[in-house]
């Protein structure tokens, strides 16, 4: 027991270096609670300062439009999804009021239009109008309308109207027409190229893109005069691929004409077509000038 308690014995030498290292030993605790030893390179020094530079510009952007919009490229407003709107800044219900005047089939024209719909903020209706991308025909009737000066204030003289032969018609002709642009004349002729030629202005209604005021704008100016000598489709002896490049005949409704024929023998006319499921049957006087059933 008493070599146990002198142990516990220490000189007046000793009991001071125990002193000293115990508060060594606090010193190099709390410096390393309350010192960084962490030296950041110049490199990181740099990009942490170009981080935060980029961060207040956004936070001022953000701070002068609390719908910010990063980047916006040229759309039609009439097709936003929910996605779309959301990444505008749009809320559910401004996108909801959107979609439930589409579904009946109508269409905003105009900026101030867009905002009578959807009910948005005008901060928001500056911020993404400008990319705003409505059709051509839209941007026509906006740039024509308002009243026309005539020199004859009272009346004015109405002018005649010359028809002419829509298979001669050219791409500036087509434009003439109020409503069509470069696309869709070109579409026009592309069609007409690809069927050899048009044998009926109800033809007009297969051009995707044709809004019925457009279709009677080429009715009033356009006719077809004489049937173009057209290349037929021998019905009865061409192939499957052959067929289902006619314009009227997908390749489904091709694949079921061959199985027709193969089974039935050769197709007299038009009439047996229309027994075919899936034939244009509304279609089928104008589909048969341009077959051979001989």
């Amino acid at each position: 027991m008493n070599k146990l308690k002198s142990l516990f014995v220490f000189t007046s030498d000793q009991r001071k270096g125990i002193f000293a290292l115990l508060f060594v030993i606090v010193i190099l605790q709390l410096g390393y609670y309350f010192i960084d030893f962490n030296n950041p390179t110049n490199e990181d020094s740099l990009a942490k300062k170009e981080w935060l530079a980029m961060q207040s510009k956004i936070d001022s952007l953000k701070a002068s439009n609390p719908k910010y919009i990063a980047k916006i490229y040229p759309f039609n407003p009439n097709f936003i999804t929910d996605y779309k709107g959301y990444k505008l800044g749009l809320s559910v219900q401004e996108i909801d009021r959107l979609l439930d005047y589409r579904k009946e089939d109508k269409y905003v024209n105009s900026p101030k239009e867009f905002q009578a719909v959807t009910q948005i903020s005008d901060s928001l209706l500056n911020a993404i109008s400008p990319y705003f991308k409505f059709p051509d025909w839209v941007k026509n009737k906006a740039e024509k309308k308002g009243y026309v000066k005539y020199e004859n204030k009272a009346f004015a003289k109405k002018e005649k109207i010359v028809l002419k032969d829509i298979n001669l018609a050219t791409q500036e002709d087509l434009i003439k027409i109020y409503g069509i642009g470069d696309v869709i004349s070109l579409r026009i002729l592309k069609l007409k190229e690809t069927l050899g030629g048009f044998v009926s202005m109800e033809q007009m209604n297969d051009v995707w893109g044709l809004s019925p005021e457009v279709i009677a704008g080429l009715n009033s100016h356009f006719k077809v005069y004489t049937l173009p000598n057209i290349k037929k489709i021998d019905i009865n002896n061409a192939s499957l691929k052959e067929i289902s490049q006619f314009s009227y005949f997908k390749y489904a409704l091709a694949k079921e004409i061959v199985i027709y024929r193969s089974m039935n023998g050769d197709i007299k006319n038009v009439e047996d077509l229309t027994n075919i499921k899936g034939f244009p049957v509304e279609k089928a006087r104008i589909i048969a000038l341009y077959l051979d059933f001989n």
